[in-house]
C-alpha cells in the first residue's frame, strides 16, 4: 500500500471501517502526517454530529407495550411427577402427590410471587433509564443541529481528540470525545466550564467509553472555554488534578 493510498483512508478510519492490518498501517502513517491526523479529527467530529442529529427514538407506545409485557408474562412453573404408594394385592392403585412434591409447588408459588415483584421493579427502573437516555439524546441532538452551533476541535494526545460544540441560542454546549484513554480504576473524567477565572462543574463522562457525546451540565452563561480533569468516582466539587485538556469556546 503506497503513501498515496494511505492518504485516502481518513474517512474509513474515522468511521472504524478498516481491517486491523490497514488500521495499524494508517495509524503509523498518521503519526507522521499532520494533514491526515487533522482530517481524521474533523471527520470524526462531523460523523458524530451528523449521527446524533438524526437520532430517532421509538415511540412511547412501543416502549410502554414492551415494559407492560415484561411485568405480565409468567414464567413456566416446575414440573412434578406424582409418586404412587406400594400396591397391595387386590387393591386399586391410588395416585397421591408426595409431600416433597407439594412442598416444591408451594415453594415455587412463593418464588414466582417474589420474581414477579422483582421483575416489576426492574421494569420500572429500565423504563426510567430509557426515558432519561432518550431525553439526553434529544438534548444533545438539539445542540448539534442548532442553526448557530459552532465547534472547535483539539488534539488530546495519544491519538485522541475532543470537539466542543456551543449553541448560544440554547445556552448549551456538547463535548464530543474520540478515542480517549480510559481513566485509571476508580477515577472518572470530569468536565468544567472555564468561567471568569474559575472552574464550574459541567458533569462527568462515562469511564467505560472512549468515544461519546456529552451534554455539558448547566448553561454556558458567558463561559469562555472548558477543561477536563481526572477526579475520584462520583466527581469533585472543584478540580483536584491538572487539566487533561483545555479548550476555548468557538467565537
Amino acid at each position: 500500500m503506497t503513501t498515496m493510498d494511505l492518504h485516502t483512508l481518513t474517512g474509513a478510519y474515522a468511521l472504524h471501517a478498516l481491517a486491523d492490518d490497514e488500521r495499524e498501517r494508517f495509524e503509523r502513517h498518521a503519526a507522521d502526517c499532520e494533514a491526515c491526523a487533522q482530517e481524521v479529527r474533523e471527520l470524526t467530529a462531523t460523523a458524530a454530529r451528523l449521527g446524533l442529529a438524526v437520532t430517532t427514538s421509538p415511540g412511547p407506545a412501543l416502549k410502554d407495550q414492551v415494559m407492560r409485557r415484561i411485568t405480565t408474562v409468567r414464567q413456566e412453573g416446575p414440573r412434578t411427577i406424582p409418586l404412587t404408594a406400594p400396591r397391595r394385592a387386590g387393591t386399586r392403585r391410588v395416585r397421591r402427590p408426595a409431600r416433597w412434591a407439594l412442598a416444591a409447588v408451594l415453594a415455587a408459588a412463593a418464588a414466582l410471587g417474589g420474581t414477579a415483584a422483582w421483575q416489576h421493579e426492574r421494569a420500572q427502573d429500565a423504563q426510567e433509564q430509557a426515558r432519561q437516555a432518550e431525553r439526553r439524546t434529544n438534548e444533545v441532538a438539539a445542540v448539534l443541529a442548532a442553526p448557530d452551533a459552532r465547534s472547535r476541535t483539539a488534539t488530546l494526545g495519544d491519538g485522541a481528540s475532543g470537539t466542543v460544540v456551543v449553541s448560544k441560542s440554547r445556552d448549551q454546549a456538547v463535548f464530543i470525545a474520540s478515542r480517549m484513554a480510559r481513566p485509571p480504576s476508580g477515577k472518572v473524567y470530569q468536565l468544567w466550564f472555564a468561567d471568569a477565572g474559575s472552574m464550574r462543574s459541567a458533569g462527568l463522562m462515562d469511564p467505560g467509553r472512549t468515544t461519546e457525546a456529552v451534554l455539558m451540565e448547566g448553561s454556558v452563561d458567558g463561559a469562555s472555554g472548558m477543561g477536563i480533569t481526572v477526579e475520584p468516582a462520583g466527581g469533585s466539587a472543584e478540580p483536584t488534578s491538572d487539566p487533561v485538556a483545555l479548550l476555548s469556546f468557538p467565537a
